[in-house]
């Protein structure tokens, strides 16, 4: 939980519901994983290889300190939309550097929990493209 003012009300468990039948109307099937460890982030995208076409990520503070979660990423070669449920971009400064939007297929911010649903329209559309 965290300032209701800027990330809103709306629960994980609320978020991934909406996701799943929007992942439904899409013919498309989600996997959910949550971690506050970086080093778990990490192995779950190491073992998503394979398995997965593409990966929605919200890395949280992640996002602006961590080039290993970005080397992971990479690593795995899987197409990812890179999601925050703030615009970054009008906050601090040091939300400003994000070490994953340069090699993310997209970036969605700003639009609370919706982002994550504009996100998973995205990604599915460039899967469904490739």
């Amino acid at each position: 939980k965290r300032e209701p003012s800027i990330y809103g009300s709306k629960s994980l468990d609320e978020i991934q519901i909406d996701l799943l039948n929007l992942a439904s109307e899409l013919d498309a099937r989600l996997e959910f994983f949550q971690s506050n460890s970086e080093s778990e982030m990490i192995n779950c995208i190491h073992k998503s290889v394979g398995s997965i076409n593409g990966i929605l990520i919200n890395a949280g503070a992640y996002t602006h300190t961590s080039i290993a979660l970005r080397d992971a990423l990479l690593g795995v070669g899987i197409p990812f939309v890179e999601i925050h449920l703030s615009n970054i971009y009008s906050r601090e400064d040091f939300r400003h550097q994000s070490f994953l939007s340069d090699k993310a297929l997209g970036l969605v911010c700003g639009f609370g929990p919706n982002s994550y649903q504009l996100a998973l329209r995205g990604l599915v559309s460039y899967l469904k493209r490739v």
